[in-house]
């Protein structure tokens, strides 16, 4: 029996036109030193609205995009790209100096498939676009071949894509369990001392404050000079005030620790290896990172989450990997609960409020832990549930999903962990998706 010859996707840079889009001249020409050196062809652009007129004439392979820029930023001309049947499947890079964890999330959910940190490195640049030149070329090539090849092709074919998912899911968490894990260490130090230096200052405070309460006592007539002043800063008003500040600055501080610890919880790096860890505290950190769209805004009031978590013990995995997936089912229950808002005022949302369920129970048999994350939103058709862990399968509009975190999630749970994931839903009753895990 012949064996298939092993299927190599290549590519060069002479073949490859990059797009760059920066509103700093500097930077349009060390960038495009970096890539005509090696053999890329360039063409730059100095503004969004700019680079969109330009793609009418010429589609780049890859396109370097600034955030920061007058007109239209990054976000919006990216967002218009993905919206766009012709150029929806350029791969967009996002070159920021904002460290922001909330801008890289929301470049990742616009459609972007990295960023890049300015200042850059030569070769971390040059890397990653190979990174998404190949990824581009291979979806290209896979797509053309599934046309032309016979079913004994689509073992390949699945090989294939599951390696693509691998390489996505590896290359995506990687840029931000680093870039989580940077942002948690840098704020730490900061807020360590300032946590230190206010328990000081209220002891500080209160001795003044003693000395203050002294003075009035055995001084109860100062100079009129003095009454003065003690008139016009309202003395009695900042001695009786002055704790409270101290103790909301204490409860600040505390939040961001707190907000710190999650995140180097969320980012921990185990993808060598299982490590031994509390399921529950992977969930917390989750819901930690996603506050920022659980909270009440003008058109609704905060979505509720609701934890029932059981009695677990520890379980061996890969918890960067199983936060993933947390983060990947709650993101997508918000979605779900956001779309059933649709046309609703806020009284009426008020009335029925947007709810998200997660249950923890370890089966009878101590054999598997269950997780079970639901929510009352819009809810799913069986032919969507038939299909919603497939590669690049997606109810998003273009631009707003890739059609791979369930993929992940999938393969995650399933492959990495030897469980399942299954989903069970009604239109308009909301959707429960349930994670098996054997302990």
């Amino acid at each position: 029996m012949n064996e298939q010859p092993d299927v190599k996707i290549l590519y060069t840079p002479e073949d490859s036109l990059i797009l760059v889009v920066d509103d700093t001249t500097t930077n349009l020409e060390i960038v495009f030193d970096i890539l005509t050196n090696v053999g890329f062809k360039v063409i730059t652009e100095n503004d969004g609205k700019r680079a969109i007129k330009q793609l009418e004439f010429q589609l780049p392979d890859l396109i370097l995009l600034d955030v920061m820029m007058p007109g239209i930023d990054g976000f919006e001309t990216c967002k218009r790209l993905k919206e766009n049947s012709a150029t929806c499947d350029i791969p967009v890079i996002f070159m920021t100096a904002n460290s922001d964890t909330p801008s890289k999330v929301k470049g990742l959910n616009i459609g972007a498939v990295d960023y890049i940190t300015k200042p850059f490195h030569e070769e971390e640049l040059l890397a990653r676009i190979k990174t998404h030149l190949q990824l581009r070329n291979l979806t290209k090539t896979l797509e053309k071949r599934v046309l032309e090849r016979t079913s004994a092709l689509s073992r390949a074919l699945k090989d294939l894509q599951e390696s693509q998912l691998q390489l996505v899911q590896t290359e995506k968490m990687s840029a931000l369990g680093q870039l989580v894990a940077g942002v948690a260490h840098e704020i730490n130090n900061p807020v360590g001392f300032i946590h230190g230096n206010l328990g000081h200052a209220s002891v500080y405070f209160q001795d003044m404050i003693k000395i203050i309460d002294l003075y009035q006592q055995h001084y109860p007539n100062p100079v009129p000079e003095i009454q003065e002043e003690i008139a016009a800063i309202d003395l009695k008003y900042i001695l009786a005030d002055l704790p409270n500040l101290i103790s909301s600055m204490k409860e600040g501080v505390q939040r961001i620790r707190n907000i710190s610890t999650s995140l180097r919880t969320f980012s921990r790096a185990d993808s060598d290896r299982k490590v031994y860890c509390n399921i529950h505290d992977g969930i917390d950190s989750t819901i930690m990172i996603l506050k920022h769209r659980l909270k009440a805004s003008e058109d609704r009031p905060d979505i509720q989450v609701i934890r029932d978590y059981g009695v677990l013990p520890e379980l061996e995995c890969f918890i960067g990997q199983l936060n993933q997936v947390f983060m990947n089912l709650l993101a997508n229950a918000i979605d779900a609960l956001e779309e059933s808002n649709v046309g609703l005022t806020y009284m009426e949302i008020e009335a029925n409020p947007n709810q998200i369920l997660i249950q923890t129970i370890l089966t009878e048999d101590k054999n598997y832990i269950l997780i079970r994350i639901k929510d009352n939103g819009v809810g799913m058709s069986a032919d969507v549930q038939q299909k919603i862990f497939d590669y690049l399968f997606t109810t998003k509009p273009v631009g707003q999903g890739t059609g791979l975190g369930l993929s992940i999630a999938s393969q995650i749970v399933v492959e990495k962990h030897g469980g399942t994931l299954e989903v069970s839903s009604s239109i308009g009753q909301g959707s429960e998706f349930i994670i098996k895990l054997p302990i």
